[in-house]
């Protein structure tokens, strides 16, 4: 019986790690986005991230033509602390209080959420990443802005980037063919 190859899964990798994952400098302004960051901008450039289980929110508006992304490793925890920005309850709110302090509105949000796959969860419902996702969906709804983006779930890990300038994302699976 042949075992299948172990999946990638970058979310398990070391910080320092991380970096090797981002395209050689192709001469646009860039900012990699840790677990546990919340980054915000008007500034014309493209942010970017590794997510497993993990969840990540773009929130752009399109006539300020602002916008940021967090990502977050667990849907709750404490508020306090300098690891706060890796629970969502707190991340999601921090990343909207900075885009509306960039002078965006709330009625000219667009959200996209990525992330919360589930490489080792045979039941889906009950996984983190399903967690991390339905955490992202209840904030989003209850503040009103809308979802016109969202490649989550399943059991592979993502490279995400997101382009301020126009709000455009680009999304890189790391599910490995089979051999």
């Amino acid at each position: 019986m042949k075992e299948d190859p172990p999946k990638f899964n970058p979310a398990v990798l070391p910080t320092e790690f991380m970096k090797n994952f981002e395209p050689a400098d192709s001469g646009e302004t860039r900012h990699f986005l840790y677990p546990g960051q919340v980054f915000a901008t008007r500034d014309p450039i493209t942010i970017s991230t590794i997510l497993g289980s993990c969840a990540a929110i773009c929130l752009w508006d399109r006539q300020k033509r602002a916008g940021g992304m967090n990502h977050y490793l667990l849907p709750e925890g404490s508020g306090d602390g300098p690891n706060r920005l890796r629970y969502g309850n707190v991340a999601n709110p921090e990343l909207l209080k900075q885009v509306l302090a960039l002078g965006c509105t709330v009625k000219n949000l667009q959200a996209k959420i990525f992330g919360g796959s589930s490489a080792f969860s045979a039941d889906l419902t009950h996984a983190l990443g399903t967690k991390n996702i339905d955490l992202a969906e209840n904030f989003l709804r209850a503040a009103g802005i809308p979802i016109v983006e969202r490649d989550v779930s399943g059991k592979h890990g993502r490279r995400l980037m997101f382009q301020v300038a126009d709000g455009l994302t680009t999304i890189k699976s790391f599910e490995q063919a089979s051999v």
